[in-house]
């Protein structure tokens, strides 16, 4: 089934979109920024300025984590996500439809996978539509489903060879012709639990109308692979169980993760679908929903991924959410006084810790990393000049209160899952967090020379 382009069946965007990376406006701000830092340099002694400068960035840091801690104790004393426990009987006496999209991209090896894993899901095959988007031109995905028996519910719809190459276009143009109640978005090597659905569809039954979409939880099922795989674990564990539940308990913008959105059909479409040019596609929406009125929900069903288990891979992926984050941070500040209109005071303070200040962290955190060493294994006159003692001791002070922080609150996610075989590698989650900020560094320069490029995850199995 081949569906032209977006535009014409969603209607004019109507929102801000990353494809211009800054605003003019963006743009005059940092030449103003850059050239009053220079002379702030040329008037004032290097040294008490540096200090300055550090002691912002060392408040911006605690202030940082403090907050990941805050969003976690609201967690642990809320319980406050969706949990559906009684027996599941279709609230209104019959299941609704629903319609589940899955972007594929050279994904032939997942290919029987996927199929077997949707075909399990518990939910009545005549109230479903499966969308496999495939790009035209990708051979090799398009032969394996040629192996595979695909018959309804499954559908093939063929994405056309356009610019910008991205998920979030692919699912644009999937939604220009899908027709249910409900969307739900897969990854190729996904596995959801199998009463997912209709935990989904009870849920929203028991929601305010203004419920537009719920996320279910992600983690992996080849969490004991190696060292990388334990601590991404680790990290989805926290982020998934314990800090996205706190901003579900306080009532926050909550950034959607790339799988498992669970959304009303009819408020996605009045959103206008995905920004095509943002890599992180779902962060932005997540915000976007949030602004117009809408919430979104924590949902306690969990959807299995495999977690990249080589590096290269991992940091290909982390770059481009970092790149992400940066291009939604970008796109709704371009009208600041504005996003605190729509978000309000304290949920724009959300949006800048989430979202803005996680990039700032890992990239100061390479900083941090660096001078440390370099004062404890060579201690140079010129680095001593320009980095004296209190400086030292502010990047050592931030070093060791984010990444115990960070190392702690992964050790208590990985328990209240059930990972306690996990929690004793998350000592050793500052090296994690050292590749962390490696792949921040190369998601900012990539943002600079090519914003909307996807580098797409590789899996083993697909």
């Amino acid at each position: 089934m081949a569906v032209g382009n977006t535009t014409q069946f969603l209607g004019p965007r109507g929102f801000e979109q990353a494809d211009c990376t800054v605003s003019n406006g963006q743009r005059n701000i940092c030449l103003l920024l850059v050239l009053g830092l220079i002379t702030v340099f040329l008037i004032f002694p290097a040294q008490p300025t540096l200090l300055v400068i550090n002691s912002v960035f060392t408040v911006f840091f605690l202030s940082s984590t403090l907050y990941r801690l805050y969003l976690i104790d609201m967690s642990l004393r809320s319980h406050n996500e969706i949990h559906i426990v009684d027996d599941l009987d279709p609230p209104d006496g019959e299941w609704p439809s629903y319609v589940i999209q899955v972007p594929l991209y050279h994904e032939g090896n997942a290919v029987p996978h996927l199929i077997e894993s949707l075909g399990n899901l518990d939910y009545p095959k005549d109230r479903l539509t499966i969308q496999l988007l495939v790009e035209a031109d990708d051979q090799e995905t398009q032969s394996a489903l040629d192996k595979v028996d695909v018959a309804p519910p499954f559908q093939i719809i063929d994405i056309p060879v356009s610019y910008p190459r991205t998920k979030p276009k692919a699912c644009n143009v999937g939604l220009a012709v899908a027709k249910s109640d409900y969307l739900v978005i897969y990854d190729a090597e996904d596995r959801p639990d199998p009463d997912q659905l209709k935990k989904a569809v009870i849920a929203f039954s028991q929601c305010p109308d203004n419920i537009a979409c719920l996320q279910a939880k992600l983690n992996f099922y080849n969490t004991n692979r190696n060292f990388l795989t334990r601590c991404f674990t680790a990290e989805y564990a926290m982020w998934f169980d314990l800090c996205l539940p706190g901003l579900d308990a306080l009532r926050a913008p909550i950034p959607l993760g790339g799988t498992s959105n669970h959304f009303r059909l009819e408020i996605l479409k009045q959103l206008k679908g995905w920004d095509e040019y943002n890599v992180t596609e779902d962060c932005d929406l997540g915000l976007r929903l949030f602004a117009q009125g809408w919430q979104t929900r924590i949902l306690d069903s969990t959807t299995w991924e495999e977690a990249c288990p080589k590096l290269r891979w991992w940091i290909k992926q982390r770059s481009r959410w970092v790149k992400g984050y940066m291009q939604t941070y970008l796109v709704h500040t371009r009208n600041l006084p504005g996003l605190t209109k729509k978000l309000g005071v304290a949920n724009s303070f959300h949006f800048h810790l989430l979202v803005g200040g996680s990039v700032l962290a890992q990239l100061l955190s390479t900083f941090y990393w660096i001078l440390v060493c370099v004062w404890i294994f060579n201690r140079p006159e010129v680095i001593g000049a320009f980095f004296p003692g209190p400086i030292f001791a502010m990047a050592a002070f931030c070093l060791f209160v984010g990444n115990f922080a960070f190392a702690y609150t992964c050790a208590i996610a990985c328990q209240c899952r059930g990972l306690g075989h996990v929690v004793r590698y998350t000592p050793i989650m500052p090296l994690y967090w050292i590749i962390m900020s490696l792949a921040a560094w190369k998601g900012a320069l990539q943002l600079i020379w090519n914003p909307h490029f996807w580098e797409k995850t590789q899996h083993h199995s697909g």
